[in-house]
């Protein structure tokens, strides 16, 4: 059958609603509160060589921009030779999937009248995969937690039962995260069975056309954009807190026509502790930044994020070396777009925002009884919370929004289901924001006891203590975060630490940076912030210069 570029422009509009039909699958069917409320996943349609060819608008950049690599390493040791119909594969290796154990990774062959045609794959983020638990104290990722190398979850459409019995030996929510595989497999198969209709209603039989007009329209357009970006080479460095030092990042940002090369050479290196971060993880997020500001509106595939070349050298810590410890990569991996942009900002004034908190500040605690010989349970407790984004050149940044990996904030509600726990507090910060013509958003205060006879062990995995957000253009810096109990005593940043029963963990998150000289900023927008509790009546008058 002849198609024309309308016939294929139609097919690929329904892709994406055929996997945004695979996310939502997920959604509804998984055992994590990070995956059902947060929406921390990412699901996508690969061709029979592995390259992406549409992705869920819900999910995360790292997962989705790292899984477009990792389908590739399947394909390889997998062979294809031994993909058959019915088969489930399975890892998460950091450095072949996304970047840490806690994520894994689910690839399913798509077969159509006996012949394998492609992909579908997808990652979610499971709260427990054994270990130390998720944090970031670990000396290596053998005592991260369980790593499941690539596999066959499934073979011929048969369960391994080693392999689940393996993994529920090994995790402290056997339950849970069993189930969570179970998910992924399902999201899978209602992504095949909607490509399925599709391709009967269009009466194709292989997606290799409309997989080359894809991925060829999408690498065009990308360039494109790219060769409307000022040429030049354009340096960015930030310092950020790091665990047992503050950690170095330098991005030179080389632009040739049509081509965009990111090198972090400069950065520093490998720390002891899981903070580091594997380069796919790093590229993930730099392809993300770039991608956002130059050609926002290419569909996102393995076409549009060719383009864009991302290298660091090995053994530093955007590309760290096996086996170092990873679990919390997302840390470093958050904020590799901020010092991304502030380069880009050199050669597209007026376009990307200032810095933000950009890392989440997740907390996981484990809940155990205060008497050991009691027979409460204790429960895991997986919690995103953002701080402020940075101030945009035209608009004031957004409130504990997460930026740059968009997944959502739990609520109170359902996170005092899962656990013995009680959030007295969750306020907006005032006077986080950083000062500007347009305002960092704000960070956000939360306070967490523990319930009568439970103590809490939280794992710490916070940034922009020491160092915060800067602004853009004259703009100022977002507030610092700081973790302390109620009663004012200073905890660390990262590592794991004790909330016993009756004391209260207080996290306030950080704001964003400002967005120009705060003196142009108009008068009645600081009085309004000053009304709504946003700004402090000392900032109105030190900052802005507001007498009234």
């Amino acid at each position: 059958m002849s198609m024309s570029s309308i016939d294929l422009q139609i097919m690929w509009n329904r892709l994406i609603a055929v996997v945004e039909e695979q996310a939502t699958t997920l959604i509804r069917t998984a055992f994590s509160t990070s995956v059902r409320e947060a929406g921390d996943l990412s699901a996508g349609l690969f061709d029979r060589q592995g390259r992406m060819m549409a992705q869920a608008v819900t999910g995360t950049p790292g997962h989705v921009n790292a899984m477009a690599e990792s389908v590739t390493h399947f394909t390889r040791e997998i062979g294809a030779q031994n993909i058959f119909e019915g088969d489930v594969f399975i890892t998460n290796d950091p450095w072949k999937g996304t970047g840490h154990l806690h994520d894994i990774t689910v690839v399913t062959p798509v077969f159509r009248k006996g012949v394998h045609i492609g992909f579908f794959a997808c990652t979610a983020h499971v709260v427990d995969i054994g270990g130390r638990g998720f944090g970031p104290d670990a000396g290596e990722v053998y005592e991260e937690g369980l790593l499941i190398p690539i596999t066959k979850f499934a073979e011929k459409g048969q369960v391994s039962s080693l392999l689940v019995q393996m993994i529920r030996a090994n995790v402290r929510t056997p339950d849970q995260t069993v189930g969570d595989m179970y998910s992924l497999a399902a999201c899978n198969e209602a992504g095949n069975r909607r490509l399925q209709d599709m391709m009967d209603e269009f009466s194709i039989d292989d997606l290799d056309m409309l997989s080359d007009f894809i991925i060829d329209s999408s690498r065009k357009a990308t360039l494109n954009a790219i060769a409307k970006v000022p040429s030049g080479s354009y340096d960015s460095t930030m310092t950020v807190d790091g665990y047992e030092a503050p950690v170095h990042m330098q991005v030179r940002l080389t632009i040739e026509g049509d081509r965009l090369l990111a090198d972090f050479d400069g950065t520093s290196g490998m720390s002891k502790f899981g903070v580091n971060c594997p380069e796919v993880y790093t590229r993930a997020y730099a392809c993300y930044a770039l991608k956002c500001a130059i050609a926002p509106d290419v569909p996102n595939n393995t076409g549009s994020l060719e383009p864009f070349h991302i290298t660091a050298p090995e053994g530093c810590i955007l590309a760290a070396r096996r086996p170092a410890p990873v679990s919390v990569r997302h840390v470093l991996g958050h904020l590799v777009p901020d010092v991304v942009l502030g380069a880009l900002h050199q050669a597209m004034g007026g376009t990307v925002p200032a810095e933000g908190a950009s890392a989440l500040w997740n907390i996981q605690i484990s809940a155990r009884p205060s008497d050991p010989d009691s027979n409460l349970p204790g429960r895991e407790v997986l919690m995103f919370n953002s701080g402020g984004t940075g101030a945009r050149p035209t608009l004031d940044g957004m409130s504990a929004t997460a930026f740059p990996s968009g997944v959502s904030t739990m609520s109170v509600e359902v996170t005092e289901q899962v656990g013995p726990i009680t959030v007295w507090r969750k306020d907006l910060r005032e006077g986080s924001g950083g000062a500007g013509t347009w305002r960092g958003g704000l960070g956000q205060v939360i306070e967490i006891e523990p319930r009568h006879g439970y103590d809490l062990f939280f794992n710490a995995m916070f940034d922009r203590i020491d160092n915060p957000a800067r602004g853009r253009d004259g703009g100022g810096c977002g507030g610092n975060g700081r973790v302390e109990l109620a009663d004012g005593t200073k905890l660390r940043g990262k590592g794991r630490q004790k909330i016993a029963s009756g004391q209260r963990l207080v996290l306030s998150l950080p704001g964003g940076g400002g967005y120009g000289d705060p003196a142009r900023r108009d008068p009645e927008l600081v009085r309004a912030d000053l009304a709504a509790g946003y700004i402090t009546p000392e900032q109105a008058r030190n900052d802005y210069g507001l007498e009234d």
